[in-house]
């Protein structure tokens, strides 16, 4: 029976550590001055960095969560969002590692991300057999 708990708990474990994706929230930045904060990501979003140009030549960018649908597109910006000007372009590359958004254009794997739930997982199985 206290191989069953301890099994559930190591399953359990895993998949809330797998699902709790941290990334840098910043709403719009000017330039290379964007206020980041964390963000904890909802079940079905991954990281995102948004690179864009208002005017056609001023430097914005955008950091948060987004869904998987929306990732790695271009998509003009409307203001106000019922008229048909674009006010600016930006496209948004996403990325599904802890803070992998650090770095506008930049993504990098995190193996310390993974590291807990690989280790606890080796030992409840060690521990079960």
């Amino acid at each position: 029976m206290n191989k069953v708990v301890f099994g559930l708990f190591a399953v359990a474990l895993c998949l809330t550590v797998g699902q709790a994706l941290q990334c840098y929230e910043c709403a719009i930045g000017i330039w290379n001055l964007c206020n980041t904060k964390n963000l904890t990501c909802d079940v079905g979003t991954q990281c995102f960095s948004g690179v864009g140009k208002a005017a056609g030549i001023l430097p914005i960018k955008s950091k948060g969560c987004l869904e998987v649908a929306k990732c790695n597109r271009t998509e003009d910006i409307h203001f106000p969002s019922t008229s048909n000007s674009s006010v600016y372009k930006m496209t948004k590359t996403c990325c599904n590692t802890d803070l992998c958004n650090s770095a506008m254009g930049h993504q990098h794997l995190s193996a310390v991300s993974l590291t807990f739930p690989t280790i606890t997982s080796v030992l409840m199985v060690k521990f079960l057999m």
